[in-house]
């Protein structure tokens, strides 16, 4: 700021009003160029971990996931003594007869562990849709953050990101886990 001061004291010497324009214009410049970038970050780990939203989402999935392991099980444990019955009874049939059940049995086997396989992949596809919209609502929110409060930049630590220190003044984790945590519950 003193080189800047001093530069006023020989805008009276410059005779040339263009040129007096240009050297406030250039001193404008430098002094907006001085200022300092407010930066913060975000343990995106905690911050995921701790958001309410997010482990209520994680709760109800494991849930379904644990409901569809048993219905798995109950349905396999099902058709293994099915299996087994027909083998007893194979023994007392044709050969012709025993393949042609067999066949059979072997059909709907594949055709239960298919429609079991999509029901499955249908809960992923579901999970990951939702948390990806959680991320995105996170990301919105930490962005609000940031330009209410004046923020140039915004990092991500945590595992795999890009804060390897930072100092604690500069950490907003608590601070947008709070609002994030304070929406979900209104």
């Amino acid at each position: 700021m003193v080189v800047i001061s001093k530069a006023f004291l020989f805008l009276p010497i410059i005779k040339s009003y263009r040129m007096k324009k240009l050297i406030v214009f250039a001193i404008a410049l430098t002094a907006m160029a001085c200022q300092q970038n407010k930066i913060g970050y975000v343990d995106s780990v905690k911050l995921m971990d701790e958001y309410q939203e997010k482990m209520d989402i994680e709760v109800k999935f494991k849930v379904k996931a644990d409901a569809m392991t048993r219905k798995r099980d109950s349905i396999s444990q099902a058709f293994q003594m099915e299996l087994q019955a027909f083998q007893a009874k194979a023994e007392k049939m044709s050969q012709n007869s025993a393949q042609e059940e067999y066949g059979q049995l072997q059909q709907r086997g594949q055709f239960i562990g298919q429609q079991l396989q999509q029901e499955e992949q249908q809960l992923q596809q579901t999970s990951q849709s939702q948390m990806d919209t959680l991320v995105k609502k996170v990301k919105k929110e930490i962005k609000a953050y940031g330009k209410a409060n004046g923020y140039t930049y915004i990092l991500g630590g945590g595992d795999g990101g890009s804060v390897l220190y930072g100092e604690d003044a500069n950490d907003l984790t608590d601070a947008i886990l709070k609002i994030l945590n304070d929406k979900y519950e209104n």
